[in-house]
């Protein structure tokens, strides 16, 4: 998440906001997971315990994702103070208001 507001709130990055998510993926698929066993799917990990009954550490896969994201907030709040977020839509619908951002609002509405 840190990753992902940092890429697209610097106009120079923003583009190439899908090549960094997809390294990072990567990168964890490729490290990561021969290491620890880990998946980035909370439906995988489900899909294997429920008819083994082995939920050991389970919860993490459930509490950690949201409280990195949180924490990552955090984090680029405290090195950005006052930056301005740019929203993380990368395609704006042409005729709908972006209800994140307010992109394609109208004027005087």
């Amino acid at each position: 998440m840190l990753m992902i507001l940092i890429v697209t709130n610097t106009p120079k990055l923003a583009r190439w906001t899908g090549v960094f998510a997809g390294t990072l993926v990567a990168l964890y698929i490729t490290f990561e997971a021969p290491y620890s066993g880990m998946s980035i799917n909370p439906a995988r990990t489900v899909a294997s315990a429920l008819p083994s009954g082995v939920w050991t550490a389970g919860w993490i896969y459930f509490v950690a994702p949201v409280g990195g994201m949180l924490l990552a907030v955090e984090i680029y709040r405290a090195l950005r103070k006052g930056a301005q977020v740019a929203c993380a839509k990368l395609n704006h619908h042409t005729n709908r208001r972006c209800i994140f951002c307010g992109y394609g609002r109208k004027i005087g509405k």
